[in-house]
């Protein structure tokens, strides 16, 4: 058989254990401070005034009124009864609003990553982060938005209509009934 040669431990000098201890803290809070340092910009939601109920998700659409400002506090964008669908527009902005109820008011930061970014957008200069004020008024699934808006164009086509037949002009496209069957067509 094999003799195994035996080598004797030296004992730990006083004080060493704890050296090593601090040793491996520093290692693992490097090593954090590098994993925290490659993470993605994240959006900033302050609540201003809470809401209530279910926040909407990527396939909502929402109702909101808005005022987007530039750093320097110039308005770039603004709309009231805005109906947003969640799908479609700039990554910051869904994240926000994912994190929102309906009846809030809130004040959000949108770094540039997730904006624009390095390429900027009419009257957005290139890695600029947005602000924005955001009411939640309404969020809706996509089939029902949908729906209320087909009714509210349904409802505009008729008061166009009406408001027609009451002042007597007729619409654009209507064929005239007084012309005779064999006059040459107006146009080309």
């Amino acid at each position: 058989m094999t003799e195994i040669t035996r080598v004797p431990l030296q004992p730990i000098a006083q004080g060493a254990l704890t050296k090593l201890w601090l040793g491996v803290a520093a290692a693992a809070l490097a090593a954090g401070g590098v994993v925290f340092a490659s993470l993605p910009p994240g959006v900033d939601v302050e609540t201003v005034k809470a809401g209530a109920g279910a926040s909407p998700t990527e396939a909502d659409v929402v109702t909101i009124n808005y005022k987007g400002t530039l750093p320097d506090g110039k308005v770039f964008d603004e709309a009231q009864g805005a109906k947003l669908p969640l799908q479609g527009i700039i990554p910051g902005f869904t994240k926000a609003l994912v994190q929102m109820k309906p009846g809030g008011k809130y004040k959000v930061t949108i770094p540039a990553e997730l904006a624009y970014g390095k390429d900027g957008a009419p009257g957005i200069a290139p890695n600029t982060d947005l602000k924005f004020d955001i009411d939640l008024i309404k969020v809706q699934s996509r089939a029902v938005a949908e729906q209320e808006m087909q009714a509210e164009q349904a409802k505009a086509m008729q008061a166009m209509e009406a408001e027609e037949a009451k002042s007597g002009k007729k619409p654009a496209d209507a064929p005239e009934k007084d012309a005779p069957k064999d006059a040459p067509a107006k146009g080309l």
